[in-house]
């Protein structure tokens, strides 16, 4: 086995672990310390009799560690599970039943995904465009007046909250130019021209307000390239400034973007709680406010579940990345 598969191989078993351990704590946080579950799970309006049907249905009366490994046989197995009225097969991984929205948790899930999916990945191509050509452009113009409006215009970026971006953006663009119409979720496979037009405002959004960082790492990185000893040798010799800046110091700037957009990738499907209220964009952020507010328990645990899953997935997949873009790392 090579050094990398070794090194990929480490990556996976670390994140099998974390996962091993976040459920339990979720488990612990949601169904173990001082509360009813039950009640929570069954909702507001259950009655008692209710609550106790939903109590037995729960297995809440077994050992905590009894209950625990139900849950993980439900994650890696399925389990039947009872709707009240009768009892259906739940495929692994089974999150549980909403008892509250009458199906499965893992189905409900499945439907709000492909939305948060569709912000994420297009949010996250236009703030690395942005991102790096700012940081890009700052580096070249380093000292001078295009640097300090652009090191001025990213700080505010980055400390503007993103609903206040998304505000001002639909007063400007829907509003007063009205170029744009207000945003409302199209499904990529209705209509791909809609789509891409509802979710321009949201993804610059979140483009303005993520691009900051990528601008200023860009930056440093080749700032701190540009002044080694290599690329002053290069510069003697007479090589060409575009092709010092392609070959050497843009390759020095790259592992880091890797790894910070993968894990942005990842945290972005848990936070885009703001971005998909504010546009009504039918997502996981917006579920889970939907969610807390009816206290709809199975369905919050399993959006903390899936949200913490895509965040130790990112933390995998931009190790393994960096690796790639920087072999030093494996031998470390």
């Amino acid at each position: 086995m090579t050094l990398f598969a070794r090194f990929a191989l480490r990556r996976l078993l670390g994140a099998l672990l974390v996962l091993l351990v976040l459920s339990i704590v979720i488990y612990a946080l949601f169904y173990v310390l001082p509360g009813d579950p039950a009640r929570l799970a069954c909702g507001p309006k259950c009655t008692t009799a209710q609550v106790d049907q939903v109590r037995a249905q729960l297995g809440l009366g077994h050992p905590v560690y009894v209950q625990y490994a139900h849950f993980l046989q439900g994650l890696f197995a399925g389990t039947d599970i009872s709707t009240g009225v009768g009892t259906e097969h739940c495929g692994a991984p089974c999150l549980g039943f909403s008892y509250q929205n009458g199906e499965q948790v893992t189905s409900l899930l499945a439907q709000r995904l492909p939305a948060t999916a569709s912000l994420a990945l297009g949010a996250m191509v236009l703030w690395l465009i942005l991102g790096i050509a700012t940081g890009l452009l700052s580096a070249l113009r380093h000292g001078g007046l295009t640097e300090r409006v652009l090191t001025a215009l990213t700080l505010a970026g980055n400390a503007v909250p993103v609903f206040i971006i998304g505000i001002l953006l639909m007063l400007l663009f829907v509003s007063v130019l009205g170029w744009l119409p207000f945003p409302s979720y199209v499904p990529l496979t209705d209509d791909p021209e809609q789509w891409a037009w509802n979710l321009v405002l949201p993804w610059l959004s979140l483009a303005i307000l993520e691009s900051a960082k990528y601008s200023r790492l860009t930056r440093s990185s080749l700032l701190e390239t540009l002044a080694e000893d290599h690329v002053r040798t290069f510069r003697a010799y007479g090589v060409r400034e575009r092709s010092i800046i392609g070959r050497h110091a843009l390759r020095g700037a790259v592992p880091p973007i890797i790894a910070l957009s993968a894990l942005d990738l990842g945290t972005m499907f848990g936070s885009a709680v703001l971005t998909e209220s504010l546009f009504g964009i039918p997502g996981l952020g917006k579920s889970l406010v939907d969610s807390v507010r009816t206290e709809d328990l199975p369905v919050v645990v399993g959006l903390v579940l899936v949200t913490g899953f895509f965040v130790v997935l990112a933390n995998a997949v931009a190790d393994v990345l960096y690796a790639v873009a920087d072999r030093r790392v494996v031998l470390a």
